[in-house]
């Protein structure tokens, strides 16, 4: 059985952040896992081109019920019709989750994916007061893509998730 891993972040990002969401993707691709993502526009299609470019799989998890609306990379649409309530789906039906930027979306990604014990990391994303998370509970700050995508595969490896 394959891998997923999560890729979430915002529609609206910085060339920055579109050119790592990219490199994730990518590297996501080349270590034979299934990207998921939100598919649709911003960090979700950019990591979407990336991990095809890379000969990898895409899936998008769509808050309309129209699968037309996933961008032009997602390989496997699944349209649920749940607005932003299938943010719990994206978060949780991976083994890992990596947040390039984002908004209050991702944010709530990030908590269920915690929530879930999943490891986190993060690129210019969210990072929260470790002060008021349970003890072992963090969003990883990577360093890079390739950092990020590290970090959650050493971290999947150590764990039974």
């Amino acid at each position: 059985m394959k891998t997923l891993i999560s890729v979430i972040g915002g529609r609206a990002a910085s060339p920055e952040l579109i050119s790592a969401a990219e490199d994730v993707g990518r590297e996501i691709a080349r270590r034979g896992a299934v990207l998921v993502c939100g598919g649709l526009s911003g960090v979700m299609e950019a990591a979407c081109r990336g991990a095809r470019e890379a000969g990898g799989l895409t899936v998008g998890i769509l808050p309309s019920g129209r699968a037309s609306d996933a961008n032009a990379f997602v390989d496997i649409a699944i349209p649920t019709g749940m607005g932003y309530s299938r943010n719990y789906l994206v978060a949780t039906c991976a083994r890992a989750v990596i947040a390039v930027g984002g908004s209050l979306g991702t944010l709530s990604e990030i908590a269920y994916a915690l929530d879930k014990g999943l490891p986190v990391a993060g690129l210019g994303s969210w990072s929260p007061d470790e002060s008021r998370m349970p003890e072992g509970v963090s969003v990883y700050e990577a360093s890079s893509p390739a950092d990020a995508v590290r970090y959650v595969f050493t971290r999947m490896e150590s764990q039974e998730i």
